[in-house]
């Protein structure tokens, strides 16, 4: 597919092209993945400035987001990628194999300065991609200390959410990139130059609130190596964003749910009690309902008992939450019980939506994660007022649902652009339903119809 960069899109290109050293504050949404690969491509095969990139990002998206993305571009298509990840033997094979872009997630940062400082002596990356540079906020974490150590040639952070929770955030992200150049070289005099004291007892200072003139002196500052866009003032898309989320299954699970697609039988141990059970589906739209729980991980018994199978979603949900925790609050759209119970489990903070009290909180501001079925937010309820991101954890192959579901956000009153963003489990059922979606004209019997074409394939699946 041949690649025309929006306007803004191309002015992004060109600045990652100019300046060595440049933050890409970017709305979700708006092609940060494509902008930096169309760049790399320039700076690699056209200008020969650039030799092997290293990409750090959150494991979901480096397992598979960005391989992904370079493939649907003619320009792009012929970069070649390894990724370091997965154990230590593989990690080092993956660095020993030749590539133009390394990909690898970002708790394994420390461990690749270690090795490159301790054990090759030399930092063989020329240009460093930091996906999602709010995950390095934190000036005390090791991913932090690590990377600060090391001088890059090149270096692009990507992220919608540079100062989240706080301006005190943007020491660390902006350090990344120009070594202290900008806002000081210590944590300390940053914070002691643009913040004062907030909240402090005789022996301790709590927090720190940001002088009268911090916001305008800090922006002035890094002005030149940042660009700001919001999805609203550049996206020259439809009025809202789909967005599938690739989710990789490791193999055992690919192959548990392979066996299942096959032969309608399946024996599962449950990853949380150790508990085991002989799973069986005797009719097609059954096989259907245990290939979309697998996909999400988990799987009904006879009884209803849910057996837990894997987390890919779940860890998949918890890096989105993490990169808008603080900006924006989450509607999530579950279809399982199970699902809904799991996701309940892993964020304290999420709320079920039960009643009117919820929806005041939400629209207020107050809820961080929304859970909620799409067959109970149908017609006319009003969640815009409270968030702008939707992500379906579970996919759903009624239309209607779907629709009503995605317009208790996207209504009149909504001030910022709707974004609904799918969890897709790869090599699943996840990916027709998707299609479906797309092409509003999901039924279970189309549905059917796709089950049986990917029988037939089962022997030629890629592994």
């Amino acid at each position: 597919m041949e690649f025309k960069p929006y306007p803004y899109q191309a002015q992004a290109i060109k600045a990652v092209i100019k300046n060595p050293k440049i933050g890409l504050f970017l709305d979700m949404g708006l092609g940060k993945s494509i902008i930096t690969l169309t760049a790399i491509e320039d700076l690699m095969h056209n200008r020969v400035e650039v030799r092997r990139v290293l990409i750090i990002a959150p494991k979901k998206v480096a397992e598979s987001t960005w391989t992904q993305e370079a493939k649907k571009w003619d320009h792009t298509r012929n970069l070649t990628f390894s990724k370091v990840l997965g154990s230590q033997k593989e990690r080092l094979k993956a660095l020993k194999t030749p590539a133009d872009i390394y990909v690898i997630n970002r708790e394994n940062v420390k461990w690749l300065v270690d090795y490159c400082v301790k054990q090759l002596h030399w930092w063989p990356f020329d240009m460093v991609v930091i996906d999602e540079l709010s995950s390095f906020k934190n000036h005390q974490s090791k991913r932090f200390r690590a990377l600060r150590k090391i001088q890059i040639p090149r270096v692009v952070g990507l992220t919608g959410t540079p100062a989240a929770n706080s301006l005190l955030d943007l020491w660390a992200e902006m350090y990344l990139i120009d070594h202290g150049e900008r806002l000081g070289k210590t944590y300390s005099w940053y914070r002691d130059h643009y913040f004062v004291p907030d909240k402090r007892s005789r022996q301790q200072i709590f927090s720190y609130r940001p002088r009268s003139n911090a916001m305008q002196e800090i922006t002035q500052k890094i002005s030149d190596i940042t660009i700001t866009m919001r999805a609203e003032d550049y996206l020259q898309l439809p009025e809202i964003i789909y967005n599938d989320i690739p989710v990789e299954l490791e193999a055992k699970d690919l192959d548990a749910y392979r066996r299942m697609e096959k032969e309608q039988l399946l024996a599962v141990q449950d990853i949380l009690t150790g508990e085991e059970a002989a799973i069986t589906a005797l009719q097609a739209g059954a096989v259907i309902n245990k290939l979309l729980q697998i996909a999400n991980g988990f799987v009904y018994d006879e009884n209803k008992t849910p057996y837990r199978v894997h987390t890919a979603k779940l860890e998949a949900l918890q890096e989105i939450y993490e990169a808008q925790k603080g900006h924006n609050n989450l509607l999530v759209f579950y279809n399982f019980q199970a699902d809904k119970d799991a996701i309940l489990t892993a964020f304290p903070e999420a709320r079920l939506l039960d009643n009117d009290q919820d929806v005041q909180d939400w629209n207020a501001g107050k809820i961080p994660m929304l859970l909620a079925h799409p067959a109970s937010v149908g017609y006319g309820l009003n969640l815009q007022q409270g968030g702008h991101i939707v992500i379906w954890y579970s996919l759903t192959w009624s239309l209607e649902l779907y629709q009503q579901a995605n317009a208790r956000l996207h209504r009149q009153g909504q001030t910022e652009r709707v974004i609904i963003a799918h969890l897709v489990a790869q090599n699943t059922v996840d990916e027709a339903v998707s299609l479906r979606l797309h092409a509003k004209d999901q039924t279970q019997n189309a549905l059917l119809d796709i089950l049986k074409f990917r029988m037939k394939g089962l022997d030629s699946y890629d592994s």
